[in-house]
């Protein structure tokens, strides 16, 4: 035994137990452990413990960046902030700001996170180059896997998908889309999935991010997933028209997406920030009902998407305020609507990436993340600090509770 997290609860209203480890994996789950000699210990003091928060969608090149790209009225305003920011970039920058993000997230528990990122002839492969040096870098911490992507089109930038390949040579995961920034947004699609099947790399893409109910590219999505035979390894973000179709509408479109094998990744912060700008009163949220789609039996994840840039002007990369953010605007208030929230956030998240979160026993990753909470509705509803965290048997962070100094009497 090198390490003993005592009293940790691994469900609501379960009794504490305590995990040992040795080396990279778990020891023992059981109550009453004795420490071994010379292992460390974790109080654990009742704190709800599970595999770690995963962040599906975030952009870490294009993170903090409003001292030269400040905040936008709309998308196409903000994609253009960015573009004139990225001709400054550098591999060093990007590598320092995506650090910057990374430790915020790994001190509020996030274990797992996809990050995607920008490529074409203006920045090339700068932008890659410094989050891929920044993930290697705080891999003690989290584990990142990269999403290439045409943020300004790809049949309108000769040259983009080329540097889309040179990035999957050199160790991106998956690659993206962004359909409605190119004038040609079918052929965009069949470009991707082209690629997608000669790398054999999974797709996650951007998608109808505006709210015109009546136009959709979800069909034309799920058409060529199930062409390509690549259900389960498509995801698209945003969609945010999904907010504004009726109820019959929005469920078989769900269905529709559930049967090809299409996931969807819902961003709180970007979406309801960015969408209805054009309303004087009563403006539209415009935040894809995520939990509706996810009853459809279509896999679901909430995301962070941006920090502190043009598209979002805020973040801290806690998972947890933006799980309940989505809870305020989705008005989901129900313990089981908190833990479907709070599964969007981890499980289901894991899941849609293709990386599922272990259980906590015996044999599995010693890899795990404690919340001053009794559970995942109570996290939810409360924005729950993480206590601490360990990643493969290593204790990757500590946070220690706050202290009153309440006057004597």
């Amino acid at each position: 035994m090198d390490l003993l997290i005592r009293a940790v609860r691994l469900a609501e209203g379960a009794a504490p137990v305590d995990i040992a480890v040795s080396g990279a994996r778990i020891a023992a789950v059981a109550p009453g452990i004795a420490p071994a000699e010379g292992a460390a210990v974790l109080e654990g003091g009742g704190a709800f413990a599970f595999a770690g928060f995963v962040e599906s969608h975030v952009h870490l090149d294009k993170a903090m960046i409003l001292d030269r790209a400040p905040a936008a009225e709309g998308v196409a305003e903000a994609i253009a902030g960015v573009a004139r920011a990225k001709k400054g970039f550098t591999a060093e920058d990007v590598a320092d700001r995506a650090g910057r993000v990374l430790r915020a997230a790994v001190s509020h528990g996030v274990t797992l996170m996809r990050s995607h990122v920008e490529v074409d002839p203006v920045i090339g492969l700068t932008g890659f180059e410094g989050v891929q040096a920044a993930s290697q870098a705080h891999a003690w911490g989290v584990d990142v896997e990269l999403c290439v992507f045409p943020q300004e089109g790809l049949t309108n930038l000769p040259g983009t998908e080329a540097l889309m390949r040179a990035a999957l040579d050199r160790g991106a995961r998956l690659i993206g889309a962004c359909p409605y920034a190119d004038p040609d947004p079918l052929a965009h699609l069949d470009i991707v999935f082209r690629m997608a099947r000669e790398f054999d790399v999974d797709i996650d893409m951007h998608l109808d991010f505006d709210l015109s109910p009546d136009e959709s590219m979800i069909e034309a999505v799920c058409a060529r997933t199930r062409a390509a035979g690549w259900g389960g390894r498509v995801t698209i973000g945003h969609v945010t028209r999904l907010s504004a179709m009726a109820p019959d509408r929005l469920e078989a479109m769900a269905r529709r997406m559930a049967g090809a094998g299409v996931a969807l990744t819902v961003l709180p912060a970007t979406d309801l920030y960015m969408m209805g700008r054009g309303a004087d009163r009563l403006a539209p949220r415009g935040v894809a009902p995520a939990h509706t789609v996810s009853a459809c039996g279509a896999r679901c994840s909430l995301a962070t998407n941006n920090v502190l840039n043009p598209f979002t002007p805020f973040g801290d990369a806690n998972p947890l305020r933006i799980a309940n953010l989505y809870a305020h605007v989705a008005q989901l208030g129900a313990p089981e609507a908190l833990e479907g929230v709070f599964a969007m956030m981890s499980a289901d998240a894991a899941a849609l990436m293709n990386r599922p979160l272990h259980a906590l026993e015996p044999g599995a990753p010693a890899t795990l993340v404690a919340l001053d909470g009794a559970g995942p509705a109570d996290a939810v509803a409360r924005v729950a600090p993480a206590r601490f965290g360990v990643k493969d048997g290593r204790v990757s962070f500590e946070r220690p509770p706050v202290r009153l100094m309440a006057p004597c009497a």
